[in-house]
């Protein structure tokens, strides 16, 4: 089991070699970011974007949460942590791309369609059930498609509307649509799985479809 004492440790790992090895990207990096791609992916410890992608330091701007989820744009109190880090990728960086980013397994799904924590309060899983509210539609269609929720199949159906849902949120905030109408940004979607190493992406009609190699998919474009 990793503790704090074993991040200390791995960071002792971390400056005498892969610091050492990449010093010169490092020194670029002081400087600035200039990601070109926005994650959006789930809190669940055993997705990590960055392995999943074997992306470089400063290569993706990543926002994690429970169950990958963009909330629709909205101006009212509260604090929007999901929406100001999309703000500064799509206005300030510039990114042109964002990914959402579901994957197998995923509990906020799970309790989404479960509706473990409804009514829950503050502490016991109120939180929880005010953010996986983001999914109540979603939840409405997979439950209406498969009677008995507590299935593979159901939870699978879940994970990828979890996506779909992220998707259509984001193009509710106006300078995703501005810029995803001016050419200068494009959405994806894409789930991993867990058990098999999978990655899943969203193809335009919706479907998700086994990740294909950059060759491969461009000469069957």
């Amino acid at each position: 089991m990793t503790d704090f004492a074993d991040l200390v440790d791995g960071y002792q790992r971390f400056r005498t070699a892969d610091w050492r090895r990449q010093r010169e990207r490092w020194a670029k990096l002081k400087d600035g970011q200039e990601p070109r791609v926005m994650v959006i992916a789930c809190s669940d410890s055993r997705v990590e974007p960055a392995q999943i992608f074997d992306t470089l330091p400063g290569e993706m701007f990543v926002v994690r949460n429970v169950a990958n989820l963009v909330p629709p744009c909205e101006t009212g109190g509260g604090h929007h942590g999901v929406s100001a880090a999309l703000e500064f990728a799509v206005t300030q960086l510039k990114v042109s791309e964002i990914v959402v980013l579901g994957h197998g397994r995923c509990g906020g799904c799970k309790a989404a369609l479960a509706g473990t924590f409804d009514d829950a309060e503050p502490g016991k899983g109120g939180f929880i059930s005010d953010w996986v509210h983001l999914l109540d539609e979603a939840r409405d269609k997979v439950r209406s498609e498969f009677p008995d929720a507590d299935t593979e199949d159901a939870r699978r159906a879940m994970e990828r509307e979890s996506v779909r849902t992220s998707l259509a949120n984001l193009r509710t905030f106006p300078f995703v649509q501005e810029a995803e109408a001016a050419g200068r940004l494009k959405l994806h979607g894409a789930v991993f799985a867990i058990g098999d190493g999978q990655l899943h992406v969203m193809d335009q009609d919706g479907a998700f479809q086994p990740a294909k190699p950059r060759v491969e998919a461009e000469a069957s474009a």
